[in-house]
């Protein structure tokens, strides 16, 4: 192996380890009876035995996988009925299923704007997404998070351009839990003709009548012209999906997005669990209204002992403690009381906010609640 390869790789991560930075795996076992804390399935259903019966019997009918690429022999008559079934439930004419999230927003915005368009996107959003609009080589433009008023002054300032001009949000933020005012972006796109990229991921499952999202939830159902969403979170599956009102949209990604190209595409079992997921979630109304007010309990809680959690209904709550070793710390408590919880850390957020990000889920009582408040207090004193 070429040594100044290795050392130079050597350097650069004792450098973040020294700065508390360096990512390492953490085994979970199967029998951890500790509450997960730290995950994305908001609505437990990776463990629904409707959701479990139907990837089983995918897998007893369809195989282990897909063994091939979609436009070989790996899209399946259950991808198909999956992206009918997601485009319906939000919304849409068009749906397409891909691998993972990431592929999915990278896909979209590496693919669609060009060198010459104008991309305005919320400071806060996911890396994917930025990775996205960096390769594209359009001219992207940032806007304070959640600062409609400055995306306006933004959207004045570009209103005569001959260019294509992208917006670029999420629903529900992955790190700070709050939402845009998605009402209002839907009339600036009314005044502006702008393209509006949005991802549902943290929404989907958690928010809206039928669970479909934030769209869904504050009455803009299927503004945006493209939503990207994920199986992997509150459905608890694998995979990802873009939805668009355009076929264009959809062709697009299809003849030009390399990892949907050239990769083997998502398991049989995957889809069927996304499927059976979609169903339960649509009948889980009444247990929404329940979970809101979880998400308001916590929040009110945490407050009361004396941190800072914002006032909201969706459920991811940043518990902000500021510097990396004292998080830790408070981490460290919270995992010995029986609670699955994970630091995140600088570069993920900005520096001197690091957070326990905590994730609510369906099954959660009171009594965890003030298990974890106790255990925070005793850390505090």
């Amino acid at each position: 192996m070429n040594r100044k390869l290795l050392q130079r790789m050597e350097k650069v991560l004792a450098q973040r380890e020294a700065d508390g930075l360096l990512r390492t795996l953490k085994v979970r076992s199967a029998t951890d009876a500790r509450i997960n804390l730290a995950d994305n399935d908001y609505l437990n259903l990776s463990h629904d035995s409707e959701v479990i019966a139907a990837a089983t019997s995918a897998v007893n009918k369809w195989g282990a996988s897909a063994s091939a690429s979609p436009l070989v022999t790996g899209y399946t008559s259950l991808h198909k009925e999956l992206e009918k079934t997601l485009a319906q439930w939000h919304g849409y004419a068009h749906g397409l299923i891909l691998n993972t999230g990431f592929s999915a927003n990278t896909a979209v915005l590496g693919g669609l704007p060009q060198k010459g368009d104008i991309v305005l996107a919320d400071k806060l959003i996911h890396a994917s997404m930025l990775e996205g609009i960096l390769s594209s080589e359009a001219t992207l433009r940032r806007f304070p998070h959640n600062d409609l008023d400055i995306l306006e002054s933004m959207l004045e300032e570009f209103k005569e351009t001959d260019a294509v001009v992208f917006v670029v949000t999420e629903s529900v933020y992955s790190m700070d839990g709050d939402c845009p005012d998605l009402s209002r972006i839907s009339k600036l796109k009314e005044r502006y003709n702008f393209c509006w990229v949005l991802d549902e991921a943290h929404a989907t499952g958690w928010h809206g009548q039928t669970g479909s999202g934030m769209q869904e939830e504050q009455g803009v159902r299927a503004a945006a012209d493209i939503v990207v969403g994920t199986l992997g979170k509150a459905l608890g599956s694998q995979g990802a999906y873009i939805l668009c009102h355009d076929v264009l949209i959809k062709n697009m990604i299809i003849n030009f997005a390399a990892e949907f190209i050239y990769s083997t595409y998502l398991n049989p079992a995957s889809v069927a669990a996304g499927l059976a997921a979609i169903t339960r979630t649509k009948n889980l109304a009444k247990e929404r209204t329940d979970l809101h007010q979880l998400s308001r309990d916590w929040r009110a809680a945490l407050r009361m002992a004396g941190f800072d959690a914002p006032d909201f209904h969706s459920p991811i709550i940043p518990l902000i403690i500021g510097e990396v070793k004292k998080t830790q710390h408070y981490a460290e408590a919270l995992r010995s009381a029986g609670f699955i919880v994970s630091v995140i850390r600088p570069p993920t957020v900005p520096v001197n906010t690091a957070r326990i990000r905590i994730s609510l889920r369906r099954g959660l009582d009171s009594t965890h609640l003030e298990k974890f408040i106790s255990t925070l207090k005793g850390v505090a004193s």
